[in-house]
């Protein structure tokens, strides 16, 4: 099955084809690294942990760390040509090592299905509320109405059920159709519609009247509320916005044809996935503060208070559809990168077509996701270490599995691998080449390191 794996590295080639340009893979890696991580989950962590201070280090995060990082998990894919638990098998022998490191490939795609399956039942809210918003539900209702809504909903096992199971058949559906024909058609329309959406929706919010006071929330820090946690949720936002450690940068690494730079690429998808965060929160927050809400409101930001500031405003019906729309898209490409590692890790190894192997990936997905479907609702009591189910699996992904995967990636690829197989596929020895070695080699996995035992309580306090 995988004879066509040359041992020369440059004339391998992947079972499952590759993508058409440098562009196609820019905008499927901006596709997997942009979604609810950014436009869900980053407003409502940046509020809750000190607004311009968690910003700021979010970015030192995403440049210092997770920059290095996904050009190693990319380079570390093209390398090897195969699904990430084949190429860290394989890399791991050429590079006089072990082929265990096929554990941390496996760790990856693991880390992809668990987080797909909480991802996904967040996701089918926001299609469940593009249909609530078109119908004019939330226009001119009060905080309790709004509320109610969302409490119904997510308290009814069977509506959210129903709405996971559409948005895991919608991402089952385009995995099964392949590289081009599926994954790449997906992205070159819903990553340019993502933003569009997202600029029609900052001009509304601009017009607000509130968008100075959102901007001076964004970007004046509050250190006061920055402690050891607010930095590792800062870290484990970076790793988990820009797919980083879960298998989906690695396997969209292998499909990257070999004359592409892998620093520009990366350096591409990092910013503008960074950017569309920031923009996110610059729509978000003059809105929050346009209708007097809380910006700490945690998860139940999008879908408990932003319908309720729509609703005030005129035109709120549409620009309320319009921005669920976004929702959906940014949480749809995310999903499809979510998915394609264990797709690709059956194909090659089970001998599956591969739409049998979306369907068997997406049918497990789908069945674990009834943990997080049920944590707001028949199982909301059932609370143990973070929380319900939904908190433990974010938790566990999140803050440990993204970033020690993280850590070992760039491990792998500044320390296992010899410095002319990382030059030959990065492409150059210069000054580029050595800042990304350092950053691989003793910043990123210090870092990792240092602020995931901190935050754990297994360093002491410096002071």
């Amino acid at each position: 099955m995988l004879s066509n794996q040359a041992a020369d590295p440059a004339k391998r080639t992947s079972l499952h084809g590759h993508w058409s340009s440098r562009m196609a893979f820019i905008l499927a890696v901006t596709g997997s690294a942009v979604g609810l991580g950014n436009i869900w989950k980053f407003p409502y962590i940046a509020g809750q942990n000190g607004g311009g201070a968690f910003v700021l280090v979010y970015l030192l995060c995403v440049f210092l760390v997770g920059m290095p990082v996904m050009m190693s998990e990319v380079l570390i894919g093209r390398r090897g040509r195969r699904n990430p638990v084949a190429t860290m098998a394989l890399l791991g022998q050429e590079e006089g090592s072990s082929p265990n490191w096929k554990w941390l490939g496996g760790v990856g795609v693991l880390a992809g299905i668990l987080i797909l399956s909480y991802y996904s039942v967040v996701a089918g809210w926001t299609v469940a509320y593009v249909f609530k918003s078109a119908s004019g539900v939330f226009a001119g209702a009060q905080a309790e109405q709004v509320s109610a809504q969302f409490g119904g909903f997510v308290g009814d096992w069977r509506l959210v059920g129903f709405s996971h199971t559409l948005f895991m058949g919608l991402t089952t559906f385009v995995v099964a159709r392949g590289v081009e024909r599926g994954l790449e058609q997906a992205v070159r329309f819903m990553v340019p519609a993502l933003m569009v959406l997202l600029f029609v929706l900052l001009g509304f919010s601009i017009s607000s009247g509130h968008f100075g006071e959102g901007l001076a929330f964004m970007f004046t820090p509050d250190f006061s509320k920055l402690t050891w946690d607010s930095v590792l949720a800062a870290m484990g936002q970076a790793f988990f916005t820009l797919s980083i450690g879960m298998g989906a940068i690695m396997a969209y690494g292998a499909y990257l044809p070999e004359e592409t730079s892998i620093t520009g690429a990366s350096g591409s998808v990092v910013v503008a996935d960074t950017s569309i965060a920031i923009l996110a929160g610059l729509v978000i927050f003059p809105l929050v503060f346009a209708n007097g809400l809380d910006p700490a409101d945690g998860p139940g930001l999008v879908f408990d208070t932003l319908p309720l500031a729509f609703g005030q405003m005129a035109g709120g019906v549409f620009f309320s559809t319009l921005f669920f729309i976004l929702l959906s898209f940014a949480a749809w490409t995310s999903a499809i990168g979510l998915m394609e590692p264990a797709v690709a890790w059956l194909v090659e190894h089970q001998f599956r077509t591969r739409a049998q192997a979306a369907v068997m990936v997406g049918g497990l997905i789908w069945l674990l996701g009834f943990g997080s479907v049920l944590s707001f609702n028949v199982l909301s009591d059932f609370k143990f270490y973070k929380g319900t189910i939904f908190d433990n699996v974010d938790h566990l992904t999140s803050n440990v599995m993204l970033p020690l995967g993280g850590m070992f990636i760039a491990i792998f690829a500044g320390w296992v691998m010899c410095r002319n197989s990382t030059a030959d596929e990065l492409g150059s020895s210069g000054t580029l080449y050595k800042i990304w070695r350092i950053l691989a080699r003793f910043v990123a996995p210090v870092a990792i390191l240092f602020i995931f035992l901190k935050a754990i309580g297994l360093l002491p306090d410096l002071s």
